[in-house]
């Protein structure tokens, strides 16, 4: 049963809204406006961004300014790359290095974040761990299995972080709120989680290196790295074996090295199932760059992630539909559950806690990844 009744006079997210007399005495209430409170006062975690050849650049020096962090330095071999990023954040004290030297060399730089071409990403943050510094790579932090092993034996060794952006989770408010949803018992047990990751191809504005196998590392070690991760944290897994995985080339030939086609099954240690498809097939006719879905089935409901778009409804994005045995429920969550990730991260580098995401977790996702690209079929192309 549902109460549609005026839901924005009270400020309540639109769509159906939750019964507070349920029978197992848990009340699924409207999410409330929550803005990302600064966990630190300015200058008590100072970051430095460095290799910007990927935009989520952006979206992880973002999240760390809003949870409080202070920016300080960015570097970059190329100049525009720079100054595109300090005219992005003027109400910063940000300034241009120049070397990566200067910051590594800094003692007040605790974090750096970078978004280096993929390939070169294990190097990047290996130096930067050797520094004492904690390293938040963008995904995916690795492209060979090789990589994986040495930023592992380098993180042990230095007592150092190697934390990675898996944004479409930690940067996805409908994400966030699905996971405290699944926290609080709302569907039951995880038994199967169902990605779907299109992304718009845009290709004649890609960099040379992102056509490039052996720099990007293919599409499931690419955008199929936020799929595994999801999978693992929504399913409580800490480990999974994959079971199949395949590849295509269905309609680029003249970029005979893109993969614009994949698939994967795996199955967790805990005996939750994950099966996922990435794709650049996003048709030029929606309104924003992937139509990602998530549906999570449990023991007693399931949840399913419209994350950018309710396509034909909606151009705004953050849709979460639960169902179990107290009704159908639609919560609108933008702007109102926040990023809590990113303070968490801070606090976790201050503290040498890990709150905010595992060292073993952040790699397991890289390492069942790697393993899906290296077994998958070739099917086209």
């Amino acid at each position: 049963m549902t109460n549609n009744s005026n839901p924005q006079a009270s400020g309540r997210p639109t769509g159906a809204q939750p019964q507070p007399d349920r029978a197992d005495g848990m009340n699924y209430a409207p999410v409330s406006a929550v803005k990302p409170q600064p966990v630190v006062r300015p200058g008590e975690f100072v970051f430095a961004a460095a290799a910007l050849d990927h935009g989520h650049i952006y979206g992880q020096t973002n999240g760390l300014l809003e949870a409080g962090a202070t920016l300080k330095w960015v570097y970059d071999p190329d100049p525009q790359k720079v100054a595109a990023f300090l005219a992005a954040y003027p109400q910063t004290q940000v300034q241009a290095a120049e070397s990566l030297e200067q910051i590594l060399s800094d003692p007040e730089v605790k974090l750096v974040a970078g978004a280096a071409i993929p390939s070169e990403r294990a190097a990047l943050g290996i130096r930067v761990m050797e520094s004492g510094k904690d390293y938040f790579t963008d995904k995916s932090p690795f492209t060979t299995l090789e990589q994986l092993a040495q930023a592992r034996e380098a993180a042990a060794r230095t007592g150092r972080k190697y934390m990675v952006y898996y944004s479409e989770r930690l940067h996805v408010e409908s994400a966030v709120y699905a996971g405290q949803l699944i926290k609080e018992g709302a569907i039951g047990s995880v038994l199967q989680v169902m990605g779907m990751g299109p992304h718009r191809l845009n290709k004649g504005s890609r960099p040379e290196w992102f056509f490039q196998k052996a720099k990007y590392g293919g599409i499931l070690c690419d955008i199929g790295s936020h799929q595994i991760e999801q999978f693992l944290y929504y399913a409580g897994c800490k480990d999974a074996t994959v079971q199949a995985s395949k590849v295509g080339n269905y309609a680029n030939p003249d970029k005979p090295e893109l993969e614009d086609f994949g698939d994967a099954t795996l199955v967790g240690d805990n005996g939750a199932t994950h099966y996922f498809r990435v794709d650049w097939f996003t048709p030029d006719g929606l309104s924003t760059w992937g139509d990602g879905r998530l549906f999570i089935l449990g023991t007693e409901g399931y949840i399913e992630l419209r994350k950018y778009v309710d396509v034909g409804r909606e151009k705004a994005g953050d849709h979460v539909y639960l169902v179990n045995k107290s009704g159908e429920y639609h919560y609108s969550v933008a702007g109102r559950v926040g990023y809590p990730f990113f303070g968490e991260l801070i606090l976790d580098c201050l503290n040498r806690t890990e709150n905010a995401m595992t060292q073993e977790h952040a790699f397991k996702a890289a390492e069942l990844c790697l393993i899906a690209q290296e077994r998958a079929v070739r099917v086209t192309g």
